[in-house]
Parts: C-alpha cells; sequence; structure tokens
C-alpha cells in the first residue's frame, strides 16, 4: 500500500490503494483542518451509513489513552485520522464553520449512525477520558452473530478478522495485502513482537502504522451490506438493543475491556 503525503498546513492527506481501489486518506492534527472535517461529515448520507470508526491508543481502555481515531467516510472513499493524541478534547468540541455541531454531537446523535466493529472497548475509552456517550451505533460484531444460520452456534463472537475472510467475496491479491499491512503494523506495536503501542502516539506517523489504521475500517462498509442483507426486523432488533446494552456496560465501574467473557455473545441461540 504506498502513499503520497502533501503537506498542508496542519494536516496531511495521502492516496493509498486499498481494496484493489483508490482511497485517500488524511492526518487530521488542527483545529482548522478538523472544522473541515465536521462540514464534510455533516452532509453525508446517512441510509446506508457512511460513517464507519475505530480507534487506536496505549490500553486502549479508561486505563488506557487514546491515540488515533479513525473515520472512513464511505460515500466519498476518503478516511480521516483524527490525531487525539494532540488535539486532546480538541477533537471533540472544535466546531464545524457554522457552530453547530462538533465531533462529539455526531457520534451522540441517535439519528446519525455510527458503524464500529465491538464497540465496547472503543466506548469505554471515549467515555472515560472524553465523556462521549455513543447514541446510533451499528455494532458489527453483533450484525454478524445475529445473522448466522439458525443451526450455527451462537455462543462466541468472531474477531474483525474471520469476519472478512468468511463474509466478504475477497480476492487472493486483496487477502494477501491485507494480511501483509496487518503484520507490519503487528510487528510495530504487539509487545508479544518487541512491539510498543507507543507507535501510535509517534509523530509523523509511520507509513505502516497509517496503512495499519486505515485498513482497519477499510472493509467495515462490505460487512455491513453482507450483514444487513440478511438482517431481519426481529434480527434488526435484538441487535439494536444488544449494542445500547453493550455502551451502557462499558460506560459502567465494573468494566474491564480486558477481562473474561469478551468473547461471548449476547444471545445462545
Amino acid at each position: 500500500m504506498a502513499y503520497i503525503n502533501i503537506a498542508l498546513g496542519g494536516q496531511s492527506t495521502s492516496s493509498s490503494s486499498v481494496n484493489n481501489g483508490k482511497q485517500s486518506c488524511e492526518f487530521i492534527d488542527s483545529p482548522k483542518a478538523l472544522t473541515t472535517v465536521i462540514d464534510t461529515l455533516s452532509t453525508l448520507p446517512k441510509s446506508p451509513p457512511s460513517l464507519y470508526i475505530d480507534l487506536e491508543g496505549v490500553s486502549l481502555s479508561r486505563h488506557g489513552t487514546v491515540s488515533i481515531l479513525q473515520i472512513l467516510a464511505s460515500t466519498i472513499n476518503h478516511t480521516y485520522l483524527i490525531d487525539i493524541h494532540t488535539l486532546n478534547s480538541k477533537a471533540f468540541h472544535t466546531p464545524s464553520t457554522n457552530g453547530q455541531t462538533t465531533l462529539k454531537s455526531i457520534l451522540e446523535s441517535p439519528t446519525t449512525p455510527k458503524v464500529f466493529f465491538d464497540v465496547r472497548r472503543d466506548s469505554d475509552a471515549l467515555y472515560a477520558h472524553f465523556g462521549i456517550n455513543l447514541s446510533g451505533i451499528h455494532d458489527l460484531q453483533l450484525m454478524e452473530l445475529a445473522t448466522r444460520p439458525p443451526s450455527t452456534p451462537k455462543i462466541y463472537v468472531n474477531g474483525l478478522a474471520r469476519c472478512i475472510e468468511r463474509e466478504i467475496n475477497i480476492t487472493p491479491t486483496e487477502l494477501k495485502q491485507w494480511h501483509s499491512v496487518k503484520d507490519k503494523g503487528r510487528n510495530l506495536f504487539d509487545p508479544n513482537r518487541n512491539g510498543s503501542y507507543e507507535v501510535f502516539n509517534m509523530r509523523p506517523l509511520s507509513a505502516d502504522v497509517r496503512d495499519y489504521c486505515v485498513q482497519d475500517v477499510a472493509f467495515m462498509p462490505r460487512l455491513w451490506t453482507a450483514y444487513h442483507a440478511k438482517m431481519t426486523p426481529v434480527l434488526a432488533g435484538k441487535v439494536e438493543a444488544a449494542t445500547r446494552d453493550r455502551v451502557l456496560m462499558s460506560q459502567s465501574a465494573s468494566f474491564n475491556a480486558a477481562g473474561p467473557g469478551m468473547n461471548l455473545g449476547p444471545w445462545s441461540v
């Protein structure tokens, strides 16, 4: 995955080849650049969802820190990497040009759908550090669980990698590239591979870490489309309720993002 970096004041824009298509991305590290992002996000279609989100950090949770918030705006095939490490609370309170919208208001809006994969850890960190009360969330992990065939057990949830390999008609080239980017990123941040999560706080962000961040959200729109096509009104209601429960649980005093039971689904049948 190759990047062409162009400095633009407080931000950089890049173009990358993701999913065998051209996908651009920006690293946003100034309030001025963020205002432009908020202006854009506020105008995107809501059905189907336009916003696909993930977070990276050091021990990402209430006990750690948030480094980067990735937002794939699928309708314009553009990924924003919001530099939370640098902007801190300004990332969530910087207003749009008209002063009516912030990233916090978007994340908390029940009428603006935001798609996450397993929202619990991200919600835990956002709520604990920035007081963000997520709403309007579509959780891909729960969508996958709900839409499994009736004969398939629903005790355990699947991870993102398994969902991508099973649910998306991914080409061998895409799969090879996906694993390559994943491995390069993990070699840098995974302590079990002599890496450190602090790489998410290093500036400028390395190309391999940036690729990893972009790829984490790149396949999410295709997953949403695959699961949504199999969703019935009854299943949609179950997923919506379970997603709300996940957000509430992540905000509770007893929640432990690294605790046991994170691989268990809310339904056994």
